[in-house]
């Protein structure tokens, strides 16, 4: 492939793009992503970029740290996104690079904004969200015909830390064959409480995705009414991706990547009825 015969755009200084990394795995960065890192004056990135992509930027591209990690001390977003607005007011192309999508839960919209305030030219480029992407290098998709129709997407930490306020669960469990969480391992106990009190059943299918698309990944599958348990005993440990539905019986037969590795899959994987740690 010909990258010039892509038009790919120029970095302007003087802007800042809000670029998403996607789930690990730097070979799916996007070629907007990767033509971004090429040409940026300094990096601002988050805790979920990883190593191997950060090593893609310019050489002598400036590095800034700008993570935030539930319970550990973190920068507060107000002053992340004045900091773009100076970095970009000095002349500098400064690419803010995000895990997953920048606009799925990543706060890019909260950036954007200041952005438009201080009247700073910006791109948004766009991402593959871990609750798409990661769950998909598992062997699980988010939409299957014969299982659902409809997906939920929902942070399991609020902004003070604790489970969202403002999340009608009653709706949630009665309207969302599958429902797909993000950095929920902290209060599992209270959501899988939350939706089994509104009707979910307590063997329903639960698969618990760390460290998706990268070489330390791990895969919890468990059931609404154990996986609080099973997290403990497991000792998976965030960033995870948790999905709850019948969706996650049909990683025994689209787990490519234990196929790779020589695993025998199952032809009719909804019949499946044991689900334990298999990443």
């Amino acid at each position: 492939m010909k990258r010039d015969s892509l038009n790919l755009p120029v970095f302007q200084p003087g802007s800042v793009w809000l670029v998403g990394a996607g789930p690990g795995d730097p070979g799916l960065l996007t070629l907007h992503a990767v033509n971004a890192l090429e040409q940026a004056d300094v990096l601002v990135y988050d805790a979920l970029v990883g190593e191997a992509v950060l090593d893609l930027a310019r050489p002598d591209c400036e590095r800034l740290y700008a993570g935030k990690r539930g319970g550990r001390p973190s920068p507060v977003q107000a002053d992340i996104s004045q900091r773009l607005v100076r970095l970009a007011q000095e002349g500098r192309r400064v690419l803010r690079l995000k895990g997953g999508d920048p606009f799925v839960f990543g706060r890019g919209g909260e950036e954007a904004l200041a952005l438009v305030s201080a009247r700073i030219p910006f791109r948004i480029v766009p991402g593959i969200s871990a609750g798409i992407g990661g769950l998909a290098y598992a062997g699980i998709p988010v939409t299957h015909r014969d299982t659902n129709s409809a997906v939920t997407f929902l942070t399991g930490h609020g902004v003070g830390g604790s489970v969202p306020d403002g999340i009608d669960w009653a709706a949630v469990a009665k309207g969302s064959p599958v429902i797909v969480l993000y950095m929920a391992i902290k209060h599992i106990a209270a959501i899988a409480g939350a939706l089994m009190a509104e009707g979910r059943a307590a063997g329903e299918p639960v698969a618990v995705v760390s460290q998706a698309t990268l070489p330390a990944e791990r895969i919890v599958e468990t059931t609404l009414g154990c996986c609080a348990q099973d997290i403990v005993e497991s000792g998976i440990e965030p960033p995870c991706i948790v999905v709850i539905g019948e969706v996650v019986r049909l990683r025994a037969g689209l787990d490519w990547q234990g196929a790779a590795a020589g695993r025998v899959l199952d032809a009719d994987p909804l019949d499946l009825r044991s689900h334990r740690e298999t990443g």
